[in-house]
């Protein structure tokens, strides 16, 4: 059964007081009727009429209490279908919450792996600017051989700085030889001259 408005609730709950008059009234008025029927000294004419009237009053009681039910039993539906929808409700606010739970999950998924992916395109963009390792070792094979002629280079030219060294070494030695060969031979003739200039005085 479908959910009903206000106005019809509110309507169907009226129909209860039958037309208008209660329940109780007629049942009052009915009991009455009836007694004064028991007790009344009339014809059978006017017992029979009154004896109508009252199967007339019993029949709208009757009728009362069957809208009167009908609309106990409506609301009875109505409570039930209020508990449905309420649990149906209820089973959706759980399921949003629980939809909602997930989805936060994979926002933060989703997160997690968009920072990833940002790192490991930084990394790539890093690695790229790199040579292989194929190639460095390449490099490193031409560095080493560039390193060992240098090498070499290095000890020629200490080999050969040694030996000029070495040879201005001679070389010095040489000129202080030949240098003190010159004050030598300045000296001794110095000495001649003046062995010289006494027997030239003596003369």
């Amino acid at each position: 059964m479908g959910a009903v408005t206000d106005d019809e609730v509110i309507r169907k709950r009226l129909l209860i007081d039958g037309d208008g008059a209660g329940d109780d009234r007629r049942i009052n008025v009915l009991l009455k009727s009836f007694t004064k029927w028991c007790n009344s000294p009339g014809s059978p004419e006017e017992g029979f009429t009154q004896y109508q009237r009252m199967l007339g009053t019993l029949a709208q009681c009757e009728f009362s209490m069957g809208k009167t039910l009908m609309v106990y039993d409506m609301n009875l539906r109505e409570m039930e279908n209020y508990e449905k929808i309420y649990t149906n409700i209820e089973q959706n606010i759980t399921s949003a919450h629980e939809k909602i739970a997930e989805c936060k999950k994979e926002i933060l998924r989703a997160k997690r792996i968009r920072k990833n992916r940002q790192e490991y395109d930084a990394l790539a963009k890093v690695i790229q600017q790199h040579p292989d390792r194929h190639e460095t070792l390449k490099q490193l094979e031409a560095l080493d051989k560039e390193l060992q002629q240098l090498s070499h280079i290095k000890e020629n030219v200490d080999a050969k700085l040694e030996l000029r060294k070495k040879q201005f070494h001679v070389l010095l030695s040489t000129i202080q030889e030949l240098q003190q060969t010159l004050e030598n031979d300045e000296k001794s003739d110095n000495d001649d001259n003046n062995q010289e200039s006494p027997v030239e005085n003596g003369e």
